[in-house]
């Protein structure tokens, strides 16, 4: 397994939505719920895309400890003066997912890049998790034939060794 997804948030926020609607507070800029998240493996690479639209890049903060990748953004309530707002239904505020990764991923060598709206997140498979072609070798001859060979006649399913 590449990776177990946890979203610390998703049952707070949907309290907290309840609890604007309950205290009559209906339209009110809601917390955001999660980042929606694809993930897949393509060749040697795991990558991630996170749903990070009308985030300011320079809030958005990658770490890993361990196995654990977290990923943590920012997206501002903007300041309009003399603005009345209508409907507020734009998810605002900040919010973190975190992703355990499998030992097989090289999280030394993670790159980042976010492109409309997008957080593209990219771990190379580890050099040795990598799948690989083993090479069978015939096995040396034993030292009692050695500097002969085993020669077998075709026909008669009979070996013999012959001095060379």
């Amino acid at each position: 397994m590449m990776l177990t997804a946890y979203d610390p948030f998703a049952a707070t926020s949907a309290a907290f939505r309840a609890l604007d609607q309950l205290a009559g507070r209906p339209g009110t800029a809601r917390a955001l719920s999660g980042m929606p998240m694809d993930a897949y493996r393509v060749g040697d690479k795991f990558v991630a895309h996170f749903d990070l639209p009308g985030v300011d890049p320079g809030s958005i903060d990658l770490s890993v400890e361990g196995t654990t990748l977290t990923v943590s953004a920012e997206r501002s309530v903007p300041q309009l003066e003399n603005a009345e707002w209508a409907v507020a239904e734009r998810p605002y505020g900040a919010y973190t997912r975190q992703l355990v990764l499998g030992r097989s991923l090289d999280t030394d060598r993670l790159e980042a890049s976010y492109h409309d709206g997008v957080l593209t997140v990219s771990i190379p498979v580890a050099e040795k998790a990598r799948a690989r072609k083993i090479t069978v070798t015939r096995a040396d001859v034993p030292s009692a034939v050695e500097g002969r060979t085993i020669e077998h006649e075709s026909g008669s399913g009979e070996q013999r060794a012959v001095e060379k």
